[in-house]
């Protein structure tokens, strides 16, 4: 897997990976604000993508990203605005090369890194896998926030970077 800087190329690849979530996260893919979101992530080099490093066997285009990520760079709180793994890329490390690439190229301690999630009682929670993912991370919940568009709950995690 590869893991670099998002390009304006990889935004369909970002649809891609929204309509695999829309059931946890609401409406993206037709969504003008996600589709800014995405553009303006790009734009300021502040998207990642993780792809395959094989060619298509048939030469053409990859037909989707391993994942993606959107990251707030700014000290000293940091934000993961949005991380996506494809259905296929699950549980293979991929979240984690994003989350390690992103810290590696952004992050300056002190500092804290946050991300919003499910909340321990949203359905998403377990199927996702997302408070887990997180929790191996070293972050550790905190405060309850707004629920999702959705309408299910959500939850801040935070760690703190030395």
């Amino acid at each position: 897997m590869i893991v670099r800087l998002a390009e304006e190329r990889d935004f369909p690849g970002f649809l891609g990976l929204a309509a695999q979530v829309e059931h946890w996260f609401g409406p993206m893919v037709e969504d003008a604000g996600f589709h800014d979101a995405v553009r303006e992530h790009i734009r300021r080099s502040t998207a990642l993508v993780a792809v395959s490093p094989e060619p298509d066997p048939l030469g053409g285009p990859r037909d989707g990203l391993l994942g993606g990520l959107l990251f707030g760079a700014e000290a000293p709180v940091y934000h993961v605005h949005w991380l996506v793994v494809s259905r296929q890329a699950r549980a293979s490390g991929v979240g984690r090369e994003l989350m390690r690439d992103a810290t590696r190229r952004w992050v300056r301690g002190p500092a804290d890194i946050e991300v919003v999630t499910f909340g321990a009682d949203h359905p998403g929670a377990s199927a996702s896998g997302a408070r887990v993912f997180y929790e191996r991370l070293g972050f550790t919940p905190a405060e309850t926030v707004a629920p999702g568009p959705e309408g299910g709950p959500r939850q801040l995690f935070r760690r703190a970077v030395g």
